[in-house]
């Protein structure tokens, strides 16, 4: 049980980490800014853009921390 929760906790400082990083710059964690989000289609090898939920499309950190 040591190794896994090692492994929860160091997971946990890294996602930690990275909204702090985000935070800082004032842009959404989930769609890094962009207002949206890209997924591989598997049809002709063309992305789908899908607005960002997290931050409602607008890329901000406050939008995405409002939620």
């Amino acid at each position: 049980m040591g190794l896994i929760n090692s492994i929860v906790e160091w997971r946990n400082a890294q996602y930690d980490k990275r909204i702090a990083k985000m935070e800082a710059r004032g842009i959404c964690p989930d769609c890094r800014g962009r207002g949206f989000n890209v997924f591989a289609n598997e049809y002709y090898y063309s992305s789908s853009h899908i607005e960002c939920g997290g931050c409602n499309g607008s890329g901000s950190f406050a939008d995405w921390n409002g939620r």
